[in-house]
Order: C-alpha cells, then structure tokens, then sequence
C-alpha cells in the first residue's frame, strides 16, 4: 500500500517541484497540498494522512503550531518537517511540537524518501547535517543545569541514591564520597524531596527502575 502525504509549503514551486518527484516513486502517493499551516491542519483532519511534509515559517499559521494541531488530533500521522532553517532551536520546537523528522530543503531527494519509510516505522529521522548540532546543543543544555536526562537530580544526587539503593550507610557514603555525613543527610533529603518519596526502599526500588543499580548489585 501506498504511504499517502500531504505537502504543505507556500511556495508553489516547492509544492509542485516535490509532487513531482514524490509521484515518481511507486509506493508514495500525494493526496494534497496546502500553501499554509492552518490549510495544513484541515487537509490533515479531513484525510488522515500517513505523512505531512511541512515548511516552518508558512502565513496564516506556521508549521510548528500546525504540526502541534495535527499531532494532537491524529496522534498516528508522522510530520516530517522540510525547512532552510538549521538553528537546532527550529529543530527543537519541531520535535517537541511532534514532529517525527526534519529535513532541509538543500537535503538531496532520497534523504527524503528515507526519511519518509524511518518515520511510518516509528522512528526519527534527522537529516546528517543537523543530527549532530541538536545532540551538542541537548549535552549542553543538560550540562549547563547539572540535571541527569531523567530525574531532575544532580550527578552527586544520582551518586548518593544509587550508594542508598546498594545499602551502604550514610557513614559508609561519607567515606566513600570524601564528605561529611551531615552533607549525605542533606542530599538524601533532597532526592525525596525533589522524587517526593520517602523511604529508603522506595528509594531503591526507583534506583533499579531508573537503571542507577540493580537486584545483582
């Protein structure tokens, strides 16, 4: 079966030159068009497509706010953004808007077609020219805050719970840290609070579910 895509872009020779090469291929059909982003959204709600290939900066409503509105409402249409903007903050607001990949528009023709099969699998794509700017500028952003990827604890706190979860004392931690054991109290205070849980076996058990430590440890 065909993957069905809408194209939508302001520019007609965009739209025009890109249904072109689309309908060259056997296995994608191009359903519709739109010339900007709420147009994007109706097309979208109406004829429930497999993928929407969308420009950012569009009138009427821009391809991150109609990315959001199609993902909303059809959870299970892949947005693959195709724009001239390589500032991982476009790239960012697109992916957390929803969208599955993102492309630019000087990408060759078959990073497009790959990009289309990578998405209806269910993965991302980013096109190679971008990938690695957006993971330097998320290392950064993490490193900056001095947060972990997933709880919102520093990496002393991670420390700390994960000595907790395998048992050790709080002296026993102090040791091993090199600090004092009113400063183990303080931080174990602070990994329940900010995890809002309050005991050490909770504790463990989030250590292990969160892959800080295991049953074998």
């Amino acid at each position: 079966m065909a993957l069905r895509v809408i194209i939508a872009d302001d520019h007609k020779i965009m739209r025009e030159g890109l249904r072109a090469l689309l309908e060259e291929q056997t296995d994608i059909e191009v359903i519709a068009e739109a010339d900007n982003g709420r147009t994007a959204v109706k097309v979208s709600h109406k004829l429930k497509p497999d993928v929407v290939i969308i420009d950012i900066t569009m009138p009427d409503l821009n391809g991150i706010e109609a990315t959001r509105q199609i993902v909303d409402k059809l959870p299970d249409v892949k947005v693959i953004a195709l724009s001239m903007h390589s500032d991982s903050k476009f790239i960012l607001e697109m992916l957390n808007a929803g969208a599955s990949g993102y492309l630019l528009k000087d990408s060759a023709f078959e990073e497009l077609g790959k990009a289309l099969h990578t998405v209806v699998n269910n993965q991302t794509y980013l096109s190679p020219k971008i990938a690695s700017a957006v993971v330097k500028d998320y290392l950064r952003t993490i490193r900056d805050n001095n947060y972990s990827f997933s709880s919102g604890l520093t990496h002393r706190e991670r420390e700390v719970l994960q000595l907790f979860a395998e048992g050790r004392t709080t002296k026993q931690i102090a040791a091993c840290l090199y600090i004092s054991v009113k400063t183990v109290e303080t931080h174990r205070k602070q990994i329940m609070d900010k995890l809002d849980i309050h005991s050490i076996a909770e504790l463990t058990k989030y250590a292990i579910r969160e892959g800080l430590t295991s049953l074998e440890t």
